[in-house]
């Protein structure tokens, strides 16, 4: 299958534009890639297709599409790595949505997977959209030693050193009172792996001539220092905002005894700790030039989000 129709959306494009223009590029590709709803398994399929369209930031997309611009990436080639990104967080959070770890009903505004099906189908679909995501890459049709390095990100990056080990840690935490250190680490490996990986693997879709290893390296700073920002900010919405703005259950993690850096340091410190971050990722992208005005903007819209 082919995406070739999609336009990647243009760096003179204001920046409120860009991410409608971006969505809506994901939303048809997601569309187009997953399996018909109407295909054997059926049930299956209507569940992948629920668990992915139709809600979400898309932040992680967004990264994939924004350092596509660092190293002139093709819009097919970025719309696979945006999908293969998105597929592995999707299923990540129908699982952990799931009775056996977090038992939330609401997500992105509407039943969770398992309410909306049943818990059988909700396990198979995370697992599914987990293939799919190495599949549309594997399928990509990109150079072999482009292929193996998307994939490598992907695997590390969702693995026990990246978001299932993270999500373990989570698990083994509630009711404890972990250090600051080890908090950071938890959400580096649950929320910050994925993220880095979606910035370098917009990256890894492009010229393998751009991507030099001074650019690698400051794309992964900036990825490394948004994750973790975007997992701070989550905490003080946990907080600070409603359920109906939110589009999952406002005030869970301290219904659910979690740690979060807002229980640790406080709402005003925890915000200030985000700013620092994204301080932190704009300077490593410093040297990228016009190229990386797409992740600068992100850099403020993960921090200053309302939801």
């Amino acid at each position: 299958m082919t995406f070739a129709a999609a336009v990647q959306p243009s760096l003179a494009a204001p920046f409120e534009l860009w991410i409608t223009d971006s969505g809506t590029r994901f939303e048809n590709a997601a569309q187009r890639v997953l399996p018909p709803a109407e295909d054997v398994p059926a049930r299956l399929h209507q569940a992948m297709r629920y668990a992915v369209l139709n809600g979400g930031k898309r932040v992680r997309p967004l990264l994939v599409f924004a350092a596509g611009d660092v190293t002139e990436a093709e819009a097919d080639a970025l719309d696979r790595a945006a999908l293969a990104v998105e597929f592995v967080h999707a299923y990540s959070l129908v699982h952990d949505d799931m009775p056996c770890m977090d038992n939330d009903v609401l997500r992105r505004g509407k039943p969770t997977v398992h309410v909306e099906f049943d818990e059988a189908t909700a396990m198979l679909a995370g697992d599914a959209l987990q293939a799919e995501a190495f599949k549309v890459i594997a399928d990509g049709g990109l150079p072999a030693s482009q292929t193996a390095a998307l994939i490598r990100e992907l695997a590390h990056a969702s693995s026990t050193e990246g978001m299932c080990g993270g999500q373990a840690i989570d698990l083994a935490a509630v009711g404890t009172t972990p250090t600051i250190a080890e908090l950071e680490r938890m959400h580096r490996m649950k929320t910050g792996a994925l993220m880095k990986a979606a910035v370098l693997m917009g990256a890894l879709s492009g010229r393998v001539s751009l991507l030099t290893e001074c650019t690698r390296e400051a794309l992964a700073r900036y990825g490394e220092g948004i994750g973790l920002a975007f997992q701070i900010v989550d905490d003080c919405l946990d907080v600070e905002a409603s359920t109906a703005e939110l589009g999952k259950t406002a005030g869970k993690d301290a219904e659910h005894r979690k740690p979060t850096y807002v229980s640790l340091l406080g709402a005003p410190a925890a915000r200030a700790w985000s700013l620092r971050l994204r301080a932190q990722a704009l300077q490593a992208i410093d040297g990228l030039g016009n190229s990386a005005q797409r992740l600068r903007e992100l850099a403020d819209f993960v921090v200053c989000r309302k939801s």
